[in-house]
């Protein structure tokens, strides 16, 4: 039976929270260096829970584009700092949070107060300023679920002034991998593959890749034909959580076009080109590369390198 190697080469912490590991997968036979590391990566990116604010209610407010007299943000602005507060812990049910402030204050995610098996990872996060004498109410959703959801699949309950936040649950940030051939004594060429794993903090890179090792190992295991059983066993059906379509990312014509040309119509589809990569494309670019990074940045918190 083929025997693997994995070992964890490098780990850091950055400034901001996120933590990054190095991993080697040794002994890989031809073409398995590939197949796991893209599997990985794809599990890595959509199957692992994570928690976010998915909607919030501020009294006297009814839509996004509004502005509250004595807040120096408006209520975009405001949507999205919440959008970029991050939980670390799971919550089997959502749950809502009731924010009273009394200004002037400086509001910060630090004035949330959470049930117990949640926790800030970030309680210094801006939220808004109240400048002037006044009282303001903020109501926030809160859940776990794994991967993006856009605004259309979020609560939506009209009547009650919730207004709905695009929501970045999964705590893992970027995969990269790369493979390596290895020549053993005997010139039997075996494969090594090189993982990096960069998280928000909510987890450690090691407790991810564990968890999308279980992940598979579950999955794969309902294949299993036990032929003394007469009814067949159904296999879980597979999601793809970043399977968003790239207009939503609102490129520009020559950039949308060159991906269009490659097959490339889904986050999923291009979270798994690196920056370079992207380049080589025909007539894409430097310039159509930014664009892309900063657009996966500022709309879904996704960095790719």
């Amino acid at each position: 039976m083929q025997q693997f190697q994995l070992e964890k080469i490098e780990s850091y912490s950055s400034d901001i929270g996120e933590q990054t590991s190095q991993f080697r997968l040794k002994g890989l036979g031809r073409g398995q260096g590939l197949t796991i590391g893209n599997t990985l990566r794809r599990v890595l990116l959509t199957k692992l829970e994570g928690t976010a604010i998915t909607a919030a209610r501020i009294k006297g407010v009814n839509n996004e584009f509004a502005t509250i007299p004595g807040v120096r943000e408006d209520v975009l602005e405001i949507l999205l700092n919440l959008k970029q507060i991050k939980f670390k812990g799971l919550s089997e049910t959502p749950f809502f949070i009731v924010i009273e402030i009394k200004g002037p204050q400086v509001i910060t995610a630090a004035n949330i107060e959470l049930p117990a098996m949640i926790s800030l990872l970030n309680p210094n996060h801006y939220i808004a300023t109240v400048s002037e004498q006044m009282d303001l109410t903020l109501e926030l959703k809160i859940e776990s679920d794994t991967g993006y959801r856009v605004i259309d699949k979020n609560f939506q309950h009209s009547s009650d002034n919730f207004l709905n936040i695009d929501s970045l649950f999964t705590p893992v940030k970027n995969v990269n991998y790369e493979i390596k051939d290895s020549y053993k004594v005997d010139e039997k060429i075996t494969e090594i593959l090189d993982l990096e794993i960069t998280t928000d903090g909510s987890l450690t890179p090691s407790e991810a890749l564990n968890k999308s090792t279980q992940f598979l190992q579950t999955l794969f295991g309902s294949l299993i034909i036990d032929e003394s059983k007469t009814n067949a066993t159904p296999v879980p059906e597979i999601e793809t959580e970043l399977d968003i379509l790239i207009e939503e990312l609102q490129l520009s014509v020559r950039a949308y076009n060159c991906l269009k040309r490659v097959n490339i119509r889904t986050l999923a589809d291009l979270v798994q080109y690196s920056v370079k990569e992207l380049k080589e494309i025909k007539n894409f670019g430097q310039k159509s590369a930014n664009e892309v990074v900063e657009k996966l940045a500022d709309r879904f918190n996704i960095n790719l390198s």
